[in-house]
């Protein structure tokens, strides 16, 4: 008997040193069903993190602003958002990194609500309406203000109303609540598909952002505090190792693979739909997880076209990201 018990406290002591060698990581996202984050949740279900011997904390706060809010008070150690909140953090005097590239091309889409598309025939015909961001604040509201800019308007000439992602966004259109909408997918081709909007500028392809800003635009990262990082190499080091090799197993993978692995309630009560979601997103998700060195200036050109902090500050780019964990990711 007493070596059977003795036996039970010997395993039991392994399992706890087994879980407190597990790196326990709060990780914000702005938004977690939006596929512009479907890779963190793709490393999520086939347990990457864990294999890394990490314990990530996921809170989904609906909107970019709002997880660099949680990482700026303290409460989230990493973010799953936009590159664009690094160089606008810079510019506030706060050093924020990211640390590995998830999405080359943003995938937002501007569309105005389809009983107003012959009122409304481009951007220009926003001025007086109430636009539909994920948040003020958020990289929604970045690229609202960008083209409007572009269209010769001010950000001021329109009304912003926050509407979060997903089926939230959605209700907002279908209740006449906005009369435009600056959002991702499933929304956006959710809403396409009920003929509820008219695109008036994508982001979701290659050509698309091309058309916009003129070539790649890093958008989903992981970012976080530079003293995070210095402290904890380590960690950073194992959630870039599993968010990289997520990325490789999206390479190749059909829509379908990859609907299996996500939760149903992404599929908004229609998996067909998603699927198409997923075949309008393929070209949208970075290969490799490194960002290129030229892609960083067209952010940053944008933001310096309506953000007065951005545009009087000397930024450097180098300081907004690095590839020193890609890099030392083993190789498949």
């Amino acid at each position: 008997m007493r070596k059977s018990v003795l036996l039970a406290l010997a395993v039991l002591m392994l399992f706890g040193m087994a879980l407190a060698q597990q790196r326990r990581v709060v990780l914000a996202v702005g938004g977690k069903t939006a596929v512009v984050y479907l890779p963190l949740t793709v490393v999520e279900r086939l347990g990457y993190f864990q294999q890394e011997g990490l314990e990530v904390v996921i809170q989904d706060l609906q909107a970019g602003s709002r997880a660099l809010a949680a990482l700026n008070g303290g409460s989230a150690d990493v973010v799953m958002g936009f590159y664009d909140h690094t160089i606008q953090m810079q510019a506030q005097g706060r050093d924020i990194t990211a640390f590995v590239e998830v999405g080359r091309y943003p995938g937002v889409v501007l569309g105005v609500r389809a009983d107003l598309a012959e009122r409304v025939q481009g951007i220009a015909e926003l001025k007086g309406m109430k636009v539909g961001v994920t948040a003020p604040g958020s990289s929604t509201n970045f690229y609202l203000n960008h083209w409007l800019i572009k269209a010769g308007l001010r950000p001021s000439e329109v009304a912003v109303i926050g509407v979060g992602t997903g089926a939230q966004a959605v209700a907002a259109v279908e209740r006449r609540q906005i009369d435009a909408i600056v959002n991702v997918d499933p929304a956006i081709t959710l809403l396409q598909r009920r003929n509820l909007i008219k695109v008036l500028a994508d982001t979701r392809t290659a050509q698309g952002a091309r058309a916009v800003f003129g070539g790649e635009y890093p958008a989903a990262v992981l970012y976080t505090t530079r003293g995070w990082l210095e402290r904890n190499p380590e960690t950073a080091q194992k959630l870039v190792n599993a968010m990289v090799r997520g990325l490789r197993w999206m390479q190749g993978k059909s829509p379908e693979e990859i609907a299996r692995v996500l939760p149903e309630e992404y599929f908004l009560g229609d998996r067909e739909l998603y699927l198409q979601v997923l075949r309008n997103s393929a070209e949208m998700f970075s290969r490799t997880g490194r960002f290129s060195d030229s892609a960083p200036l067209r952010p940053l050109t944008v933001l310096s076209g309506f953000d007065e902090a951005v545009a009087r500050s000397q930024i450097d780019l180098k300081k907004t990201y690095t590839n020193a964990f890609v890099d030392r990711v083993p190789k498949p």
